[in-house]
């Protein structure tokens, strides 16, 4: 009797452990929680820097602001001690460093982060700016629309704007009283600025060129670093 009671006491123990891991299977588990990824850190940018660069609404093609959070801080737009050694009216482009100088009195240079030409497309030398144009017409050489067929629709040049390969700017690069064929102009690829990309033209973005073409007055020397 008392044997059988005790059998009867552990079945009775073991059904409740048995429906208790029961439940405990049925039961909902709250998922793991899932840290969200660390948003990048946004590197720091002087307000001063910031202001270089915004939109400017007041031009006939309205621009945007500069995206300049991944360019090297190198190539913002900024006043520094003349390297070049040039008279005071000199634009210099110093093609390994990729850096345009806009040599200033007092021993002192405007600095542009510029973009340069790729390997055989690159021009060097003494010359001068002709002449400035705002949101100029592009007329690709012949020797390009060789090159890249599709730009035959603009033989007889492309429109300003936006989209326009020169951009808000350009300054013209004449050689012995000659178009060099060669400009200093626009871009809004921030990407391309420090880098060999263009077909030898020195690109800036827009803003630095306005602030460029309204510094330097038509005739000004340019030398070109190779």
């Amino acid at each position: 009797m008392h044997t059988n009671m005790i059998n009867r006491r552990q079945m009775l123990a073991g059904a409740a452990a048995l429906s208790g891991l029961t439940l405990a299977g049925c039961a909902s588990v709250p998922p793991p929680k899932v840290q969200p990824a660390p948003k990048p850190v946004q590197p720091y940018i002087p307000p001063n820097i910031l202001a270089h660069y915004g939109p400017r609404p007041d031009e006939r093609f309205p621009v945007r602001a500069a995206n300049i959070t991944d360019m090297d801080p190198r190539f913002y737009r900024q006043m520094v001690d003349d390297p070049t050694g040039e008279p005071p009216g000199t634009v210099v482009v110093d093609t390994p460093s990729r850096f345009l100088y806009w040599v200033m009195p007092g021993g002192r240079a405007m600095r542009y982060g510029a973009g340069i030409g790729r390997d055989g497309f690159a021009w060097g030398g003494r010359a001068r700016i002709a002449y400035k144009r705002k949101w100029p017409t592009w007329t690709p050489p012949v020797a390009m629309i060789e090159r890249q067929p599709e730009l035959e629709q603009y033989r007889n040049g492309m429109e300003p704007g936006l989209t326009n390969p020169l951009g808000a700017r350009a300054l013209y690069i004449h050689e012995g009283g000659r178009d060099t064929l060669y400009r200093v102009h626009g871009t809004m690829e921030e990407w391309s600025i420090g880098k060999a990309v263009s077909s030898g033209c020195v690109r800036l973005l827009f803003q630095d060129v306005i602030d460029l073409c309204e510094r330097v007055p038509d005739g000004s020397p340019i030398l070109v670093r190779q």
